[in-house]
This record gives structure tokens, sequence and C-alpha cells, in this order.
């Protein structure tokens, strides 16, 4: 996934921390036995100290990926979770940061060279290095938040998508597992405590993913917060189809009154292609809606074949971004 190599954010304390002991090593283990010595070995204890952190703060800014280049569902989670501006801000200030302690290093070390008091050098350039440290303490928890949201996303990939809506307990993930023919992948999910279920299968040679989003759709628009809209508005950024399954036989536990208004509230909400699907057609008190076309049973099969073949005829066709010109002019 696009965000998994992003490492653990160091604070501004721990850098320092790490920095400082490591110089310390240094110091330790040069022989000094006069003022040439002496200085070499405070200008080794800073360029040491430097190094790490410039090393350590490039690491950040490079862990990160391009947002210009990241697919619109990505970037659009991102800004909903961090802000990307707020990212790509304090990523150019961990930058600065890192740019600014290297070129002090080098000034200080002209300093060091031939002073009878080089620690006195030393001790001022650590003094400075530490203030640029702390002064982008923030960008490094914003950075650090961002990490831990950003890795929690679900791998969900540009292909063609059947997102999956309903109440709970209406057979979503049953779903899910039944045409993907394998356990779905259970990835975190940043909007609620819940998480979604994905799952792949391949038709005529295409590969579809299907995914159970349970917490973002089976609670009444009424009831969402800021954050579950725009995660639903991010949903739309897939070429997809959802497709919303309801239990007419109110095993689930929800009246059949209160799931139709639902879906119609998430048929009205998003401007994808939809499709109400009853199931449990199995149970003996199933009684199918008169609106409803598609009737199926995650348990015995019946009638996902042909509900499938409805839906892969759904999904929006991709937008070419770029066409190649014909060089003949047909």
């Amino acid at each position: 996934m696009i965000f998994e190599k992003i490492k653990t954010i160091p604070t501004s304390e721990e850098l320092l921390d790490k920095a400082f002991r490591r110089s310390t090593r240094t110091m330790a283990g040069k022989k000094i036995d006069g003022p040439t010595s002496r200085c070499e070995a405070n200008e080794a204890m800073l360029l040491t100290a430097a190094n790490i952190l410039t090393d350590n703060l490039s690491n950040v800014t490079r862990m990160f990926p391009n947002f210009e280049s990241l697919p619109p569902f990505y970037y659009d989670l991102a800004d909903i979770l961090i802000g990307v501006d707020r990212i790509k801000k304090s990523l150019s200030r961990v930058d600065w940061a890192s740019s600014k302690i290297h070129t002090l290093a080098r000034d200080y070390v002209g300093k060091i060279r031939g002073n009878p008091a080089p620690a006195d050098a030393r001790k001022e350039a650590f003094g400075r290095i530490s203030s640029i440290i702390y002064s982008i303490e923030s960008d490094l928890k914003t950075l650090g938040d961002a990490r831990n949201a950003l890795r929690n996303l679900p791998d969900i990939r540009a292909e063609p998508t059947i997102i999956v809506a309903g109440y709970p307990n209406v057979g979503k993930s049953s779903f899910v597992s039944y045409v993907t023919n394998a356990t779905p992948e259970i990835a975190a999910y940043p909007f609620t405590t819940k998480g979604i279920l994905i799952g792949h299968m391949e038709i005529n040679n295409i590969r579809y993913q299907v995914i159970d989003t349970p917490g973002l759709l089976d609670r009444p628009m009424s009831e969402r917060n800021d954050i579950e809209l725009q995660a639903i508005t991010a949903l739309r950024r897939l070429d997809a189809v959802v497709m919303i399954l309801i239990d007419p036989s109110e095993s689930c536990g929800f009246e059949i009154g209160d799931q139709l208004k639902m879906s119609h509230e998430i048929q009205a909400q998003f401007s994808l292609p939809s499709i109400i699907v009853a199931n449990k057609s199995d149970r003996e008190e199933f009684k199918k809606p008169d609106e409803i076309k598609y009737v199926i049973s995650t348990a015995t099969g019946n009638g996902i074949d042909e509900l499938i073949q409805e839906l892969v005829r759904m999904i929006p066709v991709p937008k070419k971004e770029f066409e190649e010109p014909n060089p003949f002019g047909y």
C-alpha cells in the first residue's frame, strides 16, 4: 500500500537525544593531547550530531509520497484525515530544518578550528541546533499523526468496484465472502472503530474489488458526522456501483421500513449507480418488498450469479485521462 513504508516519526526530544548521545560517544573515542586534537574532537562531535539530525530529517521527508501523484481516492482521504496542505507545509518545514542544520554545522566548524576554547563554540552550535529542532516539534507531530492515520487506510485500488451498503447483520460480509470465494481482507478504517472488508473476484479476465463498508453506510445520514460524509464522498472517486443490501425477514434486528428508508437516503447521497437487493430469501419469514427486483440468499447462493452479472453491467466505464492521437487521422 502507498503509505506502508512510512516509519514512525521521531519527536524533537528523540532526535536530539539520539544525536547528542552519539556525539558524546564520538568524543569519548578521541585521544586529546593538545589544542589541535581538542579542536578536532569538538568538530567531530558537532559533525556527528548534525549528520544524524540531517539524515533523520531527510528520511522523514523521503518516506512520504508525492501527494500530487496520488490516486484521487487517497488524496481525498489524506485531505480529510489530516489536510494535504498541512502535511506538505510540515514536510517543507522539516526539509528546511535539515538544510539549516547542515549549513549551521559547516559554519561552526570554521569557528571551532584554531579556537582556544572549541567546546564553547561547539556548545553554542548545539544550542542553535536544538532551537531549530524544537521549532519543528509541531510539524513532526503533524507528520506522526498523518503517518498513523494513513498507514491504516485500506488497500483500495483503482479498479472496477462494488460497494456493499446496508444495516448490520443483513449479510454484507457473507456476500463479500461468497462472491470472492475467499476470506475478505480485514482493513482498519480511520473513520469509525469498525473495519471494512475487501474481497476480489475475476470475471472475463477483469478483476473486481468488492468492498463492505460497515460504519460508513449502516447509519441514517442524519446521524453522520462530517468526516463520515466526506469519506462517502471520497468513495465516489472509484469506478463503482453501490449495492444496498436489505433483510426483509428482519432477522437482522431492524424493521424493513427503516432499512428501505436508509437505502433511499444512500441512493440520494451517492451519484454512483446503485441497486437495492433483498437477502435471506431462504428464511420462512422472508417477504419481498414490491419495489425490489433482485432477491438472493447468501446462505444458499440463490440469485447471486444473476445479481453479479447485473452489478458488472452497471459499473461505469473508466474515463480515459489521455488518448493517443491516431497518426493516420482517423
